[in-house]
């Protein structure tokens, strides 16, 4: 039996998170939910670790959850159903809130729960031929635990359409909206627009990026107070200091490469 969730890091430091089950169009259950969250924890604690590219196998990014999964689920007490949504709440928050830049590609369909890990990653890649569905209520549920990942995403007016009507919308709506960034002709180009990114991520610093994802989050809807004025002040003085930092401004100043710069 194939593994369901794959990983590999390359000599570069580019992981690569691959959801494997192109036979049920990459639905997950918690079983996948759980090897996510340990593939994502490794990751965030690996220095070797730049970047992550969130990817699937298949004709279909992923089309959410699992039928036999929510067979189960439907089952099971309040309790076991609040101890397994808190399983996707926290692969969602991890996923959010990874300190290394992340890349989803995205072909086919996103459905349910799958909108919300494209919501989640810092830059989303899809086809011209990708489609979004928000389509819990569909069946009586809620997008409840993507919701803010997908608010955030789409906004307030979009989600106040497409959670309440479950209607598809394309890659073109996806990226006017904010929840894509790049369209690509089909999957074949997806490899070669992810490798341009990559490029860009890796000229820059670890640190700073990881700061700067930090820094997005600090001040991300926050009224410009005095206290979030200090705190940006702090974190320029914080890092101008820091190593990487201090390696940042004597390369630039001194015309070579900074040491994080694979040659």
């Amino acid at each position: 039996m194939s593994e369901t969730v794959l990983y590999n890091v390359d000599s570069r430091g580019v992981a690569t998170l691959t959801l494997n089950r192109p036979d049920v169009h990459n639905a997950f259950d918690d079983a996948i939910i759980n090897a996510l969250i340990e593939k994502l924890e490794l990751a965030a604690n690996d220095n070797a670790v730049r970047v992550l590219v969130l990817r699937s196998e298949g004709k279909n990014f992923s089309a959410g959850a699992d039928l036999n999964w929510m067979r189960r689920m439907a089952q099971n007490s309040h309790q076991e159903n609040l101890e397994d949504a808190r399983g996707l709440a926290k692969l969602m928050e991890l996923l959010n809130f990874l300190p290394k830049p992340t890349i989803a590609l995205v072909q086919g369909a996103a459905f349910g729960g799958a909108v919300g890990l494209a919501a989640c990653c810092d830059i989303v890649i899809a086809t011209e031929a990708s489609k979004f569905c928000l389509s819990e209520v569909r069946i009586g549920l809620i997008p409840a635990v993507i919701s803010p990942y997908v608010n955030q995403a789409i906004g307030e007016r979009q989600s106040r359409r497409y959670m309440l009507t479950a209607e598809a919308f394309s890659s073109a709506q996806a990226q006017q909206w904010g929840l894509v960034h790049e369209l690509v002709a089909d999957n074949a180009d997806l490899d070669g627009a992810k490798e341009e990114l990559v490029a860009k991520l890796l000229g820059n610093s670890p640190q700073g990026i990881g700061a700067a994802k930090a820094l997005i989050f600090a001040v991300s809807q926050k009224p410009i107070s005095s206290d979030v004025i200090e705190d940006t002040a702090r974190r320029i003085a914080d890092i101008r200091v820091s190593e990487e930092g201090q390696e940042g401004l004597n390369s630039f100043l001194n015309k070579r490469k900074p040491n994080w710069i694979q040659d």
